[in-house]
């Protein structure tokens, strides 16, 4: 288990309870962003290469983990957000994530009717290679196909297939079979 290292918590802000399970790769660079993680049993997995700046990241909840593999880049004012119970946001390899980003399991703040939750927390999947530009957000529930684009200001509330692009709000399929590079 390897935790931030000196320079990553000079260069940051972090809060995590004690409960937390970290594995940060000594060599992901990570400036000027919040780490906030609250609740039991939680985990924050950064791999090798990975590339953070101004980004929040926040887990609340209870077996939740937020993984960010190898060679992703998360842009300036981007978030990532997992709260609830055993909910799991997995970002994959040598994704670009432009400026402004959200990426949420939850809606928030619960909605009750009758007593009982009526807006249940989903995990997220982002597959490898893909680029969300500036402003995308992805709601719970989503998987994010691998070598796929979300358009500028696009909100995607469901999933889509890997190579393809989506765009609008609520973002619609435009185009499939594409591949892109960085």
């Amino acid at each position: 288990m390897n935790r931030f290292s000196v320079l990553q918590r000079v260069r940051n802000k972090i809060k995590v309870e004690r409960s937390t399970t970290l594995d940060i790769a000594k060599n992901a660079k990570i400036v000027a962003c919040c780490v906030e993680i609250k609740g039991e049993n939680n985990s924050l997995i950064i791999a090798d290469g990975v590339y953070l700046r101004d980004v929040f990241i926040e887990i609340i909840g209870h077996n939740c983990c937020i993984t960010i593999e190898k060679d992703t880049i998360i842009g300036h004012q981007s978030y990532l957000s997992a709260k609830g119970e055993s909910i799991v946001l997995r970002v994959g390899k040598e994704c670009m994530f432009s400026r402004n980003v959200k990426v949420m399991t939850s809606d928030g703040h619960p909605l009750l009717q009758n007593g009982k939750v009526i807006n249940e927390a989903k995990s997220i999947t982002i597959e490898d290679n893909v680029w969300l530009a500036d402003n995308a957000t992805i709601l719970k529930g989503v998987v994010v196909g691998q070598g796929s684009v979300v358009g500028i200001n696009a909100t995607l509330t469901h999933s889509i297939p890997k190579g393809c692009v989506a765009v609008g709000n609520p973002a619609k399929v435009v185009k499939e079979g594409i591949e892109w590079k960085k």
